[in-house]
């Protein structure tokens, strides 16, 4: 069994026995006790880990009256692009309107015009450094650049420290918009970035100090600011509380348009939205697996929110569908080494992959022959797709990413069979690639298809950091110990496990805040790989982004090992339309 395999996708419900062994003992050394049987797929979270393809068919037909106001909604769309343009040459309101366009998740529709003011913001942001401007344009400024992939130097706060280095807290300590911006703009921090983590740690502060003395409306927005800050939230997710929590724009003429376009398009996404799950339901089913592994997970509803959250155009449709075929195999692949495969089959399955030789299955189990007849025939699916599509066959690197994530599981498989925990960077090394983000990023980065070249292609297979810090930030948020998934009671030989053997005495909450550092050092490093000049297209940037913002919904177990705040997030997003 792989020593911390909670990989992507740790799942939602806990295994409840294993015919293997659980961990218990310190953390220099694991013990073995023997469980009773093998584990099975938990039944919490019934909405989250199972699909109804009679429940979508019926929601998606329902709503398919939807798409008879796609007309409509094209011209508004066309109408508030012109107006988008033409407001937007005054500086603040255009900066504002982008603000809004994005909140609302539907800037996938402007990005040439958001590009045409965001250039003259950035002239503007370089060649008049005078901070005449109030303090919320100057943030709102420098964290549309930021998302945007513009450089724009943090230098532009010093202006809100005196002469010794501290902030004037009298300077601003009564402008809640723009205490709520700058800690906005502390989330795009890249390493080395000192005084926008201290600017972080000030604005945080003064805004949960003002919380008790705001009014209910206003003390909403700023806790709803400081839980959820815009670069680490997904903005499909969060739109909802937007279209509530902005009545005091509701006067401006474009905010009530926008509005409307927006709670048109999230019903008619939310319908889109369907459409794929019953896809991907009946993939599921005419595959066979589940009938075939018992053992395994069988949640293809899951598997597909992460694609969801990945790739959030409504134009990627098929490629939402394509990539939740391998995110269901890193499921599937995690169970056969977790609680299937002897340390000696999943050596034999390792290699049989290395290979990518089918031949070499014939000594395994006919489940583990299955499975990889299964995936090499999705992955060759989806590379002539991609090969059609787009020109370029990469069947090379995707069963790669394949070999080093199994070689990567039998590693751990060896750490727990041996009963020891290696050193922390030894584990972090190993567990990024363990984690299944690089399979789902090299999947995502070919069926987007933007930027196809070999100095590119090369740079995607040998886990570049923009995907290895997302996929750290995955790994040490699971670490956490906030999911308990594996029914291991806690000792699963984590992050923090193997840093409290390191340091010997460390208590708990050293290791953890130590994770938590890395984690925000994991954040930086993301954040820099998203700014020009980077080799990868901005979409696939995003994409990274938006996998790196959907993990703590992932793990935010409750103590019945539930996810109520994911599963409020995915019933609004599939079944409750919005009212226009």
């Amino acid at each position: 069994m792989a020593l911390s395999s909670h990989p992507l996708f740790a799942s939602f419900s806990p295994p409840v026995a294993s015919n293997k062994t659980s961990i218990t003992g310190d953390s220099n050394h694991i013990n073995f006790t023997p469980s009773a049987q093998r584990w099975s797929v938990g039944k919490r979270n019934r909405f989250l880990s199972s699909t109804s393809l009679e429940t979508f068919h019926d929601h998606q037909t329902k709503s398919s009256s939807i798409y008879d106001t796609s007309s409509r909604h094209g011209k508004k769309l066309e109408v508030f692009r012109h107006v988008l343009s033409k407001v937007g040459e005054d500086p603040l309101e255009g900066l504002k309107m982008i603000d809004a366009v994005q909140r609302l998740g539907i800037d996938y529709y402007f990005q040439e015009e958001i590009g045409a003011i965001l250039q003259k913001q950035f002239m503007m942001f370089n060649h008049n450094r005078d901070c005449n401007y109030c303090l919320h344009e100057v943030v709102l400024r420098f964290r549309l650049l930021r998302q945007e992939g513009y450089f724009a130097s943090a230098d532009i706060f010093d202006y809100l420290k005196d002469d010794e280095g501290i902030f004037q807290k009298k300077l601003i300590s009564q402008d809640i918009n723009g205490l709520m911006g700058l800690y906005e703009a502390s989330q795009l921090s890249i390493e080395g970035e000192d005084l926008l983590d201290e600017a972080g740690n000030f604005s945080g502060q003064l805004l949960a100090a003002s919380i008790a003395r705001l009014d209910h409306h206003q003390a909403k927005i700023v806790e709803n600011t400081l839980r959820n800050p815009h670069h680490k939230s997904l903005a499909k997710f969060m739109a909802k509380n937007y279209f509530v929590g902005n009545n005091s724009q509701g006067s401006i003429k474009w905010m009530n348009v926008l509005q409307e376009l927006a709670k048109t398009e999230f019903n008619m996404v939310q319908s889109l939205h369907q459409k794929e799950i019953f896809q991907i339901s009946k993939w599921w089913r005419d595959v066979g697996l589940s009938k075939e592994m018992k053992f395994a997970r069988d949640q293809p509803l899951k598997w597909y929110i992460w694609s969801m959250a990945c790739l959030t155009d409504p134009s990627l449709s098929q490629e939402r569908v394509e990539l939740t075929k391998p995110i269901s195999f890193i499921y599937i692949i995690d169970d056969i080494f977790d609680v299937y495969g002897t340390l000696e089959e999943l050596t034999l399955f390792t290699q049989a992959i290395n290979k990518w030789d089918i031949d070499a299955t014939e000594q395994l189990p006919d489940s583990m022959k299955i499975c990889f007849k299964t995936l090499n025939d999705m992955t060759n699916e989806i590379s002539q797709k991609i090969h059609q599509k787009h020109g370029w066959n990469p069947l090379h690197s995707l069963r790669k990413t394949w070999s080093s994530l199994c070689t990567a599981f039998l590693e751990e498989a060896k750490w727990f069979a041996n009963g020891k925990l290696p050193k922390t960077e030894e584990y972090l090394r190993n567990g990024i690639v363990s984690s299944g983000v690089h399979v789902v990023l090299v999947h995502a980065f070919f069926l987007l298809g933007e930027g196809l070249c070999n100095q590119t292609v090369e740079l995607v297979d040998d886990m570049p950091r923009i995907i290895s810090s997302t996929a750290s930030i995955l790994r040490l948020w699971d670490d956490l110990g906030s999911a308990k998934d594996e029914n291991q009671e806690g000792h699963d030989g984590s992050y923090i496990e193997c840093y409290m053997k390191e340091h010997h005495g460390c208590p708990k909450e050293e290791a953890r805040q130590q994770t938590m550092n890395m984690i925000s050092e994991a954040w930086k490093c993301l954040n820099k790989e998203c700014l020009s000049p980077m080799p990868f297209p901005l979409r696939f940037a995003k994409a990274s982004l938006n996998l790196a913002r959907l993990v703590p919904l992932m793990y935010s177990y409750d103590d019945n090992q539930c996810l109520p705040t994911l599963e409020e997030h995915m019933k609004s997003m599939f079944y409750e339309s919005v009212a226009i």
